[in-house]
């Protein structure tokens, strides 16, 4: 009889010291489809999914007060970035959080890989019949009505009580695809180069904004030397996605029109992730990728600059390789001192804690020293290239306070580009650094616009750079392009010269901007743009003014007082 009882007891202790993971609680979850989605139909149960985890992890809010003591000016460690190693002591999930999300798979008979270099994301694949009992979810399809793309989602998913505080999400569940990409819109037909212009045998391009933007053209405006850079540690990385490809001969015929000072071997370096490539025939010269490398290379002079082609083997789930290219700089041990990114989605087709857990990702870069700049869309208020709404769409990740949101401009006398993606996230609060900017903007704006933005919210673009009539080579034939993804490498580019002198003086690189961008010294050395309006949704949108505004932000670069302003 004892040793029945003994037993019983001992069979008790292990059940109580192993999960049984049954009893369920929502984990996320949104009453529909965002715009312009319908689904048609359950998804088939034997349907592979490729979901991803993200574990919660140590010390966000410890990292976050140490990237704004290395990044704001006056601070005493102002300058003194992170190394890997710190960065990922405070990111690396806790011993606890591995154990139980481990048990969890475990039992559930799936196998799992690290695909974050602190460990805080795990992939695995599971059929839609698994995923539905063990997230007690209901995945279907979903079609984009427009583009008639489908995806499987489910509008909600829940995780085992057991994970509560040690699992944040499970990814794709409740994020959409991003329907539109941000690329350049074509704004005049690209025309064969022999039938516009002898490339090879123009000496100089226009000086004025007005009709045609060029690198001289640039220079000119923004006072952006043409001095060679002279610190090959200062890098400067370009993202690329979706099959867009960066042509080397395409890049050489640019400069030779428009950089005929430049040594004629000025090329980029390539690095691939996910299955990337860069093949170099005329027909799979991208736009988007010709117009980024064209003016980084044509407007950085001799900074050290990379193409990073990311493919379609996503180890993210869908995010498109957004993740996985932070994470794969993460992995470096000297990342870029700056990347630009040209592409971008709807704040309102990302779940709230996945948008958390990118905008994570980039201040995790930028506490090891990397200027992180994105183009803010090209949808006016209405989003990224979107059309009908009746709220503002804030896109992602410009409403991240971890990185740069960078607008758009025309004209000789600047005035906003009426694309130029502007407003105020639904996700993340107004940061510190903006407050004071933001609050005078909305004190003008009154009660314009009222109830269709979020007051209280990350307020974006942060500054601006010229993004209509921009002249680029694609397979050997020049035209011109608009949309912010212009005016994202082209700040980029300032940034990056920036950095070349601060590194030749012995001094860090700027790292994450904003602390300094909206710093009394930052923002005097931009040229503020007061006129100009970003429609949308129907309505006018927002309209430029003196100071800080969601349409050009700051303002343009003036190289010059900005030198003065790093301290040079």
């Amino acid at each position: 009889m004892l040793s029945k009882l003994a037993f019983l007891a001992s069979f008790v202790a292990a059940v109580s010291a192993n999960p049984v993971f049954r009893s369920l609680v929502v984990h996320e979850q949104r009453e529909n489809a965002p715009d312009g989605f319908v689904m048609i139909g359950a998804a088939p149960a034997n349907k592979m999914l490729n979901l991803r985890l993200a574990l919660v992890n140590s010390d966000m809010a410890g990292l976050e007060n140490s990237l704004y003591a290395v990044s704001t000016p006056g601070s005493a460690l102002y300058g003194q970035h992170l190394t890997k190693e710190e960065v990922e002591a405070f990111v690396k999930p806790s011993s606890d959080s591995v154990s139980i999300v481990n048990q969890f798979l475990a039992a559930n008979d799936i196998q799992a890989n690290t695909i974050s270099p602190a460990g805080d994301w795990l992939a695995f694949s599971i059929p839609v019949s698994k995923a539905n009992e063990i997230f007690d979810a209901d995945f279907s399809v979903f079609q984009h009505v427009q583009t008639g793309r489908q995806s499987v989602r489910t509008l909600t998913y829940s995780i085992p009580t057991e994970l509560v505080g040690h699992l944040n999400l499970v990814h794709p569940t409740i994020t959409f695809e991003n329907p539109f990409a941000n690329l350049p819109v074509v704004s005049s037909p690209l025309k064969a180069v022999a039938a516009a212009q002898n490339l090879t045998s123009r000496q100089s391009t226009p000086s004025s904004c007005k009709t045609l933007v060029t690198p001289s053209c640039l220079q000119d405006l923004y006072g952006i030397p043409t001095t060679l850079a002279t610190q090959s540690s200062s890098t400067l990385g370009v993202s690329g996605f979706i099959d867009q490809f960066a042509n080397k001969a395409d890049l050489t015929s640019f400069l030779r029109a428009q950089r005929p000072d430049l040594p004629s071997s000025t090329t980029f370096t390539l690095q691939t992730l996910d299955g990337g490539s860069n093949p170099q025939s005329a027909s799979e010269a991208g736009v988007e990728a010709n117009l980024d490398t064209q003016y980084t290379v044509g407007i950085a002079s001799g900074v050290p600059t990379v193409f990073i082609s990311v493919g379609d083997d996503f180890h993210d789930g869908n995010l498109e390789g957004f993740l996985d290219i932070i994470n794969f700089l993460l992995g470096e041990s000297d990342p870029p001192h700056v990347l630009t990114t040209s592409y971008g989605q709807n704040e309102n087709t990302i779940s709230r804690s996945l948008a958390t857990q990118l905008c994570n990702a980039y201040m995790q870069l930028g506490a090891r020293g990397t200027s992180i700049l994105f183009a803010s869309g090209d949808g006016g208020v209405s989003g990224s290239q979107s059309g009908s709404c009746s709220a503002f769409l804030p896109t992602f990740p410009s409403g991240c306070p971890f990185m740069t949101s960078v607008g758009a401009t025309t004209g000789v006398t600047e005035t906003a580009a009426d694309f130029s993606s502007g407003g105020f996230s639904n996700f993340f609060a107004t940061p510190s650094y903006q407050s004071a900017a933001v609050s005078s903007f909305l004190s003008a704006l009154g009660s314009t616009n009222s109830g269709r933005f979020n007051r209280s919210g990350r307020a974006f673009p942060d500054v601006s750079a010229q993004g209509e009539n921009v002249e680029i080579v694609v397979g050997g034939e020049t035209g011109t392009v608009a949309g912010t993804s212009c005016a994202s490498p082209i700040f980029a580019s300032v940034i990056a010269l920036l950095n070349d002198r601060l590194v030749a003086a012995g001094k860090s690189p700027l790292g994450f901007l904003n602390p300094f961008l909206y710093s009394a010294a930052g923002t005097a050395a931009l040229n503020d743009v007061t006129s100009g309006s970003n429609p949308g949704c129907n309505t006018n949108g927002f309209t430029a003014r003196a100071g800080w505004d969601p349409v050009t932000g700051l303002g343009t670069p003036n190289f010059a007082k900005l030198l003065t302003a790093v301290g040079l």
